[in-house]
């Protein structure tokens, strides 16, 4: 009988656990004994679910290794970050495969979905064959499905993505089984047996997104320079057949900020110096001062002498429009840096659980400064209310030309 465990339920691990749990056994699993809490509550603090998606009976949530020990099929879903020198950071791919090691039974299934550079599932293989005496491929499987959720796209939901399947070796057996899993939530299943080209493609999805928006913003720079109006280069630009449109912004987030380093790091490891992708991270990582020398040029030409007391608004704290998830986000740390120079800043973000400021029409007169660093309907709406556009500060010009 297959028995599903779904490891780390965050932006990614939790859609696949609710979608699994209406076909099978499945069991949601995270150290973080808050957030098990939560969903057993039928709660989930990223808004991204409501207490009607946790309506079935086929799905429990712990935080308790015994409770998780007779499943058989078991993704790994927990996030992948950076160390402070940028060096990719697996400690949780660590623990949950220090975890499926002491409960290891013949057969057993693990997907491991979440970034990693290429190799990473075949040494976790070959320590989880040495622990337990087991031959992989064989005894038991270790497979790569990287994901692919979208936080906040409504649009390009897990059902409606392509869905990578890797596996080792052309076993039949094994892309059954996978087949029987994820067919039930996902349309279009991509088979491979090479699990580090899987690995790789991973990678350069997020590193050519991340790079289209590094283009956008170093156009964005040149414009600013040489005074030219960057909508408009924009606007005549696409309408050439073969011109990709995408916009300048902050990049932050769980992806974005993240994965061009495990790519790097690995081909740093056979010498080769990566360039391309190193020059688009640097420039996106310098957008946060590329905004707040925007928002100081302004201040100095503001007519109050007691700089101090200017009061500003932010719109925009999350890393993207439509989520409440604030991780690697420019715009905090921009809210950060101008709050401590300047106490009466505040910043507006309807995505977020801890807002403290709501915003209101009246509001419109009452700050010396306005500043949008998201894109978005309900900012748009905010933008169009205002009748005098001189108190606003639109850094990546998403609603003025």
């Amino acid at each position: 009988m297959l028995k599903i465990c779904v490891m780390g339920l965050g932006y990614v691990g939790l859609p696949i656990c609710l979608e699994l749990s209406k076909k099978h056994n499945t069991t949601g699993f995270d150290i973080n004994k808050l957030r098990i809490a939560n969903l057993k509550k039928n709660i989930d603090f990223n808004n991204e679910f409501k207490k009607k998606d946790f309506l079935n009976k086929k799905l429990i949530f712990t935080d308790k290794i015994e409770e998780i020990k007779n499943c058989n099929f078991y993704i790994i879903c927990v996030p992948t970050p950076i160390t402070k020198s940028k060096k990719p950071d697996l400690k949780y791919v660590k623990k949950c495969f220090d975890i499926i090691s002491n409960i290891l039974n013949k057969n057993d299934i693990i997907v491991l979905e979440s970034t990693v550079y290429p190799g990473v599932t075949k040494n976790y293989a070959r320590k989880l064959e040495i622990n337990n005496k087991l031959i992989n491929n064989k005894d038991f499987f270790v497979c790569y499905s990287p994901e692919r959720i979208n936080p906040g796209d409504k649009e390009n939901k897990l059902s409606k993505i392509n869905k990578i399947l890797a596996y080792e070796g052309k076993n039949k057996k094994i892309k059954k089984r996978l087949e029987e899993v994820y067919s039930k939530i996902c349309k279009n299943l991509i088979f491979t047996d090479k699990i580090k080209e899987a690995e790789t493609a991973k990678g350069i999805e997020n590193i050519q997104r991340d790079l289209n928006i590094a283009f956008y913003n170093e156009i964005l720079l040149i414009c600013k320079r040489l005074n030219i109006e960057f909508n408009e280069v924009i606007r005549l630009a696409k309408t050439k057949w073969n011109f990709i449109e995408f916009s300048p912004g902050l990049v932050g987030g769980h992806c974005l900020p993240v994965d061009p380093y495990y790519l790097t790091y690995v081909a740093s490891k056979k010498k080769y110096k990566s360039k391309v992708t190193l020059a688009g991270r640097s420039i996106n990582e310098s957008m946060k001062s590329y905004v707040l020398k925007t928002i100081y040029n302004r201040i100095k030409n503001l007519k109050k002498t007691k700089k101090s007391k200017i009061k500003i608004c932010l719109f925009g704290l999350t890393y993207k429009y439509g989520v409440s998830d604030t991780r690697n986000s420019q715009n905090i740390e921009i809210f950060n840096l101008l709050k401590r120079r300047y106490k009466n800043t505040l910043a507006y973000d309807p995505f977020l659980n801890n807002n403290k400021f709501t915003w209101k029409r009246n509001k419109l007169n009452k700050y010396d400064l306005y500043v949008f660093l998201s894109k978005g309907k309900i900012f748009n709406k905010i933008f169009s209310n205002f009748k005098n556009k001189d108190k606003i500060i639109d850094p990546f010009f998403y609603y003025t030309n």
